[in-house]
């Protein structure tokens, strides 16, 4: 009998120093694959994410299934983009009857407005190269024309929502991130504080790799075309410029104007490299390809992680796999 209540009280004794780790993790609810990420970066084994929009997946387009309701249910937390970029949730929020926190994980950011995005992006890259300054000069600036057009031509509050784009902004998703996370489970606000110091220092590495290899480029090779407008941050944060057929969304129709406009500066020279996106159609930049002759630089990831076998199964994988293609392609 008493070799039995030894047993016992040395169970008990287990249990108690081993709770903590037992504890059921908090169940927590990111609205797109990027997001989701940091979330599962930040809360360690102290969550459980669900990621509604999945690897690969459009967040512009997204349509929610009962299951998306059933998850935001049985959370604890919701994090979201913001910037109007996820323009479905709110309804929802409102059809699963969560009543919890929605996080906004770029409060803080300064947003760039669409015509902000294009002129900082043509100011870093001036000149674009020996044949478009001369049609610069002739007074035939097709970039600033292309650049003016776009810029009117889709409406998205007005406000570029691809702000993980700049590291820095993702300096403070993360951050923001740890802050709710520690209110919703204060005794885990340890825990995350260490997962946050952790993922800073990787993402300062991260920033300070991107500078240096985009400083490497000669200034004339810094002009982009991509499939839809996503890298606004990216090129001002970085000084490379980033013109595309589509607006902030990939629903957005690219206008005639705003094609023929592409097409003459591709034309004229100084844009390397025309690079298709995991999330948008790509029969459009095709067309563009055949009509000039422009290469196609690779695929890039800008709305979207890849899935865990993918070239960018997380937020850092994804934008170092963004910068060696970019990199590659200009540096040529």
């Amino acid at each position: 009998m008493l070799h039995c209540r030894s047993l016992l009280a040395a169970a008990a004794l287990a249990l108690a120093t081993t709770g903590a780790s037992a504890q059921a993790p908090l169940d927590v609810v990111a609205s797109f694959s990027i997001l989701g990420d940091m979330v599962g970066r930040v809360g360690g084994e102290r969550v459980a994410v669900t990621t509604l929009v999945r690897p690969d997946g459009d967040a512009h387009v997204y349509q929610p299934t009962p299951a998306d309701a059933r998850a935001l249910t049985a959370a604890h937390v919701v994090f979201v983009n913001g910037l109007d970029f996820e323009g479905w949730l709110d309804r929802l929020v409102e059809a699963s009857g969560y009543a919890g926190p929605v996080i906004v994980a770029s409060e803080g950011v300064e947003p760039l407005r669409i015509e902000e995005g294009h002129h900082d992006a043509e100011d870093a890259a001036h000149g674009h190269s020996a044949e478009a300054g001369h049609a610069a000069e002739a007074g035939h600036d097709d970039a600033a024309e292309y650049a003016e057009t776009e810029a009117h031509g889709y409406d998205h509050g007005g406000v570029d929502p691809h702000a993980w784009q700049s590291v820095a902004n993702a300096r403070l998703y993360a951050t923001n991130i740890a802050a709710a996370l520690s209110a919703a489970d204060p005794e885990g606000a340890a825990a995350f504080a260490a997962n946050l110091d952790a993922y800073l220092a990787e993402l300062d590495a991260l920033d300070a790799e991107i500078r240096a290899a985009v400083d490497a480029l000669p200034p004339e090779r810094r002009v982009i075309v991509t499939s839809h407008d996503a890298f606004g941050y990216f090129g001002a944060a970085y000084g490379l410029a980033f013109l595309a057929p589509q607006g902030m969304s990939t629903e957005a129709e690219a206008s005639a104007a705003d094609v023929a406009a592409l097409i003459r500066q591709l034309r004229a020279g100084g844009i390397p490299a025309v690079f298709v996106e995991t999330v948008a159609d790509p029969r459009l930049l095709e067309q563009i390809r055949s009509e000039t002759g422009a290469a196609i630089g690779g695929a890039l990831f800008s709305d979207a992680l890849s899935g865990p076998d993918g070239p960018a199964p997380t937020y850092i994988d994804m934008m170092r796999h963004n910068l060696a293609q970019i990199t590659g392609a200009l540096g040529q």
